[in-house]
């Protein structure tokens, strides 16, 4: 595996990046479809420039939210600070970015920021899935060493195999791609279609990623830390408990009456 898809001249393509490029995409065409679907009044423009600002705020937030913890090394390193390329993007603030960008957006054009959030939640973990896959090429978001078959000797030049040099590690990259591969399938085949109440989508991927990274983070090699405690696990079973106690407070699995009587006709 190598960061780098291909190099032309001073022009380097790398997986990383082009990961979130496919990502962009596929969750653009996803959302188009689903806010077509539920007749949200938004057109396609609306969407793309929702999308770009969501992203823009999600890679800012998750970027500060990954500083913040490694702050010893980037007050010493500014320069390094954007250099997303080196790996270093966190998914709780990247979550926390987006939900502020949108929220702003949706405000605005008068919609429901739920419903609206039910149309992004298969789409963003989809897109997770892919960021995983440029994790594994780029050799960063890795185990610990291990003695399993499947463990991964990365290159000596990137962050993993620089830190584990010719030690098989847990490939926790791919260990996360399929759990959100999974994650996926059911919110948008199984679920998405069902009557729900607004919110009830985007709650369960929290809890179904939120559980789901609380098990590969036991793996990981380069976790961010509170003190002692992971901070990917203690922040996971927080929003976790909080989105399982949104979905039983407002009963969003029910099916609200107005709906129901509109599929009936």
């Amino acid at each position: 595996m190598h960061p780098i898809l291909f190099k032309f001249g001073p022009i380097e393509i790398r997986f990383y990046g082009l990961m979130y490029v496919i990502a962009i995409l596929a969750a653009s065409y996803l959302i188009k479809k689903e806010v077509r679907r539920k007749k949200i009044s938004l057109t396609d423009d609306d969407v793309m420039n929702f999308i770009i600002w969501t992203v823009v705020g999600g890679v800012i937030g998750a970027r500060l939210y990954y500083v913040a913890f490694n702050l010893d090394y980037y007050l010493s390193n500014i320069k390094e600070i954007p250099a997303l390329w080196h790996g270093g993007l966190a998914i709780h603030g990247g979550l926390l970015g987006g939900i502020l960008v949108a929220l702003s957006y949706l405000k605005k054009r008068g919609v429901s920021f739920w419903r609206m959030a039910d149309c992004v939640a298969p789409a963003l973990i989809l897109g997770q899935a892919f960021g995983r896959f440029g994790n594994f090429m780029n050799g960063d978001a890795h185990g610990r060493p291990t003695s399993m078959p499947w463990g991964i000797v990365f290159p000596p030049d990137s962050i993993a195999g620089s830190e584990f040099p010719g030690i098989p590690l847990h490939p926790t990259m791919l260990y996360e791609l399929s759990i959100n591969l999974g994650i996926f399938c059911l919110l948008w085949f199984v679920l998405k279609n069902k009557g729900r109440k607004d919110g009830f989508i985007f709650a369960m991927y929290v809890a179904l990623y939120s559980f789901g990274r609380f098990i590969v983070e036991h793996f990981r090699a380069d976790s961010l830390m509170f003190g002692p405690i992971r901070a990917a696990q203690a922040v996971g079973l927080v929003i976790a408990g909080a989105a399982i106690l949104f979905i039983i407070s407002k009963k969003l699995w029910v099916e609200p009456a107005g709906r129901a009587n509109a599929r009936r006709r």
